[in-house]
């Protein structure tokens, strides 16, 4: 696999709560000439990035991000704020108390309604794998197959651990209905993505990757 296969593949990521403007556009940059899935930025930033870019890439933002305990509502007015700005593709956090207290339904009914929120627009789902009982991981693959989401995706890289090949394997043992798999966080090296990929990740939420086609130290998400 050349590294364009990988570049193709990656969500090129800034979310750290200090990220500048300057920053948000050298990824912005950065996105365009190595030709990435899309760039993944913070809500605040979309319509400046919107208008910076016009339509040369995919922007993709994070909603009820890091830690997913918003309520349905608000997360359903972020959604339709970003893509009024916009947004292309949503990265969604869920709830992961209702997770805990088994309450799966009630995560089904709220990624349904942001889809619907997003209609066209691709919306993933992040279920925090770090936090989960195997259990749990392989619980919210049914959840997400049914709830009409385009991806399911690990992490959001604010945690305690990032993306694993191990959950990248559970996924693929049990998603359905067409679901695709983000592997996001740590992703540290070009070997490493591609090993996610060969797994069956069709994304990858990374900083490091274009970092290292840049010769630049690869540190962070």
């Amino acid at each position: 696999m050349d590294k364009r296969q990988i570049f193709e593949k990656v969500d090129h990521t800034l979310l750290t709560q200090t990220a500048r403007w300057e920053e948000i556009k050298e990824i912005c940059d950065d996105a365009i000439e190595f030709q990435v899935a899309s760039v993944c930025i913070p809500p605040s930033y979309v319509k400046r990035v919107k208008e910076y870019v016009k339509d040369q890439m995919a922007i993709c933002t994070v909603i009820g991000f890091p830690n997913g305990y918003n309520s349905t509502e608000v997360k359903v007015f972020e959604t339709k704020k970003a893509i009024s700005e916009g947004a292309d593709e949503i990265d969604m956090v869920i709830n992961l108390g209702l997770v805990k207290d088994k309450e799966y339904e009630k995560i089904y009914e709220e990624i349904r309604q942001i889809k619907d929120t997003c209609g066209e627009h691709i919306l993933k789902v992040i279920i925090e794998t770090c936090l989960l009982t195997e259990e749990e991981k392989i619980k919210m693959c049914d959840v997400v197959s049914r709830s009409g989401a385009d991806y399911i995706k690990t992490s959001t890289g604010f945690s305690t651990e990032g993306a694993t090949f191990e959950d990248i394997k559970l996924f693929a043992q049990h998603v359905k209905n067409g679901v695709k798999i983000k592997a996001a966080g740590g992703i540290a090296s070009f070997e490493d993505a591609q090993k996610f990929i060969e797994l069956g990740a069709s994304r990858l939420g990374t900083s490091r990757i274009i970092k290292l086609a840049k010769n630049q130290a690869s540190s962070g998400y």
